[in-house]
């Protein structure tokens, strides 16, 4: 029976935890450990009774692992493998350099008797494996471990799955006849939850969401499908799915998922209308965003979107921005795209109604400057509208909203109107407002005068050709011009009761001025008519002007 051994080494593993140990046990297995004994040895000039201290950096995973190694050791060479320990035995006899010279059936050898079953596991044995090599990433890439487990992982999904993701029969270093036929020991590999049915061509999605981002690279990697080489729908659909998952738990480190945030873009873009609607390209948007996905893929990304927008609603418009309540400066470069893009008329009107709404649901935020709003309103032409009433009741909820706003600002915000397209009722409104400048409320009014010229402005048809006939047979009458008193669109003073009374006078009187010089017009316009009615009376005296229906004119709002 052996003795039991002295304990004569205190060793530190990666500065975390230290081990007690017998350095002649360890370095009967380890060469690694000899090593070390040996220099530890040669650097003494007398012999040393008591406990040697030394660290070991960069041992692959947690100080753990290293238990696992010493109880080998320990065991004179026996211990239980299992799919939960395999890779950290693995990698870890490996970085102690546990190999045959030392001993027969060393560590690394039983490791990989045991590795040489990896297609028979269960494919929760597999994913188990793969999710314990992301504590020692790089030593398991560097062995080929990560790899190997990688290979049987997609030959699992492959072979029971409608659409396989192994275009190469050699991509992970296995040939096919290496791979034994799957179906020999049915799904059992397949997750318990699936059994009863044939599983989709998606189920291993939330299955391989447990992996870390490292491992979900790889395997891109492995299937050229990384980067700008991702030209698979279904890879696509998968990292969209991951990359979604892991924004909702927060984790959004950009150096960890960047990458695979623009290997998803160049994914959608190459595919593009095919299998995403603007619907869904938005939803995109939103899971990437806050990766740090490069200025190149968002300009792929949003000119794909761009050239899709008359079919977005204003659910998707309202996306949140950095900083601010709503993104509106990715409206704006979307709505340029769209404007770029020399659509048709139809198409462009249903953008003007959709841009209207989303004005109208913007316009309370307290974020949204005067420069934004009038950039939205202005950045489509004015066929885009058949009315600018919508673009008038965004303005006033602003107007509202922002209610210090200076007199300068107020008259700016109103430049986005185009008053000639404005309904009876808008300019009737605007005019009344209390909230419009003054000089704006006389444009109003002006239009209003007008309808006299285009009466289909205010809601009017315009006179056939027989009733024209019949006005000027009859002669014209001016109709009297009534306007609304100051009071109703001068707003009440607020600071200096004199100096508010004074400007106010003279404003009641440019307004006066303007009325006259229209009456004044429209008088010497009916006196013309009257003349012109006189002579051609007195050239066809022969007809019957009794016979003229009478036909008067709508009256003025």
């Amino acid at each position: 029976m052996q003795q039991e051994r002295p304990c004569d080494l205190k060793l530190q593993i990666n500065g975390e935890r230290s081990f007690f140990i017998n350095q002649k046990i360890l370095g009967s297995f380890s060469g690694r450990m000899r090593k070390m004994t040996t220099k530890q040895e040669k650097t003494r000039d007398r012999p040393f009774i008591g406990v040697d201290e030394m660290n070991m950096l960069d041992f692959p995973g947690e100080p753990d692992n290293f238990e696992l190694v010493a109880r080998f050791c320990y065991n004179n060479g026996r211990i239980a493998m299992n799919p939960s320990n395999i890779c950290a035995l693995h990698c870890s006899a490996v970085f102690m350099e546990m190999t045959e010279e030392l001993v027969p059936c060393n560590l690394i050898s039983q490791a990989e008797t045991f590795l040489d079953g990896l297609f028979y596991w269960t494919w929760d044995e597999i994913l188990t494996s793969v999710k314990t090599c992301e504590h020692f990433f790089q030593n398991a890439e560097s062995s080929g471990l990560l790899q190997r487990l990688l290979s049987s992982l997609l030959a699992k999904i492959s072979a029971n799955s409608e659409a396989s993701l192994l275009t190469n029969s050699t991509l992970l270093g296995y040939s096919s006849s290496s791979s034994p036929d799957t179906s020999h020991f049915g799904f059992s590999n397949t997750p318990k939850s699936h059994d009863a049915i044939r599983p989709s061509k998606e189920w291993w999605f939330d299955d391989l969401t447990i992996l870390h981002p490292n491992i979900i690279t790889k395997i891109m990697t492995s299937l050229n499908a990384y980067g700008s080489d991702n030209k698979n729908l279904i890879l696509t659909k998968f990292l969209l799915h991951y990359l979604n998952k892991v924004t909702h738990n927060g984790d959004q480190s950009k150096q960890i998922y960047g990458g695979l945030a623009d290997t998803v873009i160049y994914g959608v873009v190459l595919i593009g209308r095919k299998a995403f609607s603007c619907r869904g390209l938005f939803w995109v948007l939103r899971v990437v965003t806050s990766l740090g996905i490069s200025k190149d893929c968002r300009q792929n990304l949003e000119s794909l979107m761009g050239q899709m927008l008359d079919y977005a609603t204003l659910d998707d418009l309202l996306v949140s921005g950095h900083g601010a309540v709503y993104d509106v400066n990715l409206v704006l470069r979307l709505v340029k795209i769209f404007v770029d893009g020399a659509v048709t008329l139809p198409r462009m009107k249903k953008i003007g109604n959709l841009l209207d709404k989303y004005l109208g649901e913007i316009s309370p935020d307290q974020n949204l400057k005067i420069d934004k709003f009038l950039r939205l309103a202005k950045s489509l032409p004015d066929s885009a509208r058949n009315c600018f009433d919508g673009v008038y009741r965004a303005m006033d909820i602003y107007l509202e909203s922002h209610p210090a706003l200076s007199l300068e600002d107020r008259s700016r915000l109103c430049r986005c109107l185009n008053y000639e397209k404005l309904t009876c009722e808008a300019c009737r409104d605007l005019a009344k407002n209390p909230r419009i400048p003054p000089r704006v409320a006389v444009q109003a009014l002006l239009v209003l005068q007008h309808t006299q010229v285009r009466p289909q402005a205010m809601g009017f048809p315009w006179p056939t050709e027989t009733q024209r006939k019949a006005v000027y047979h009859k002669g014209l009458v001016t109709p009297k011009i009534v306007l609304p008193s100051p009071s109703s669109y001068f707003p009440e003073p607020k600071e200096d009761p004199k100096f508010n009374m004074k400007k106010t006078r003279l404003k009641v009187t440019d307004l006066e001025n303007v009325c006259n010089n229209m009456k004044d017009k429209m008088s010497l316009m009916a006196k013309t008519n009257d003349i012109d009615i006189e002579k051609n009376r007195r050239i066809n005296h022969h007809h019957k002007a009794h016979n003229v229906s009478r036909l008067s004119l709508p009256r003025l709002c």
